[in-house]
């Protein structure tokens, strides 16, 4: 099995929906990453329908991620906006 989230592919997804590289705390870079990792356990559960432990993941990852979302909708509604249109979520 391949290493689907190495340390270049996290900088990329900063890189492209943070500040910098380096920026891992924005709110922005965050979503971006839980995002990728929903998207990643959605098919790996699309060919394991009976993996409850990665579903059960998948759930809370999909919690933290509205989190996410709700404060930076409460804090800043054009940053939420922004990172909505760009990862194309609902909602």
């Amino acid at each position: 099995m391949s290493e689907y989230l190495n340390a270049d592919k996290k900088q990329e997804i900063f890189g492209q929906y943070g500040k910098s590289n380096v920026d891992t705390g924005s709110p922005e870079s965050q979503i971006a990453l839980f995002s990728y990792r929903i998207a990643h356990l959605t098919d790996h559960l699309r060919a394991n329908k009976k993996d409850h432990g990665t579903q059960r993941a998948m759930q809370r990852l999909i919690g933290k991620r509205r989190q996410m979302l709700d404060y930076l909708k409460e804090t800043d509604i054009e940053r939420y906006r922004a990172i909505v249109k760009a990862l194309n979520l609902r909602k």
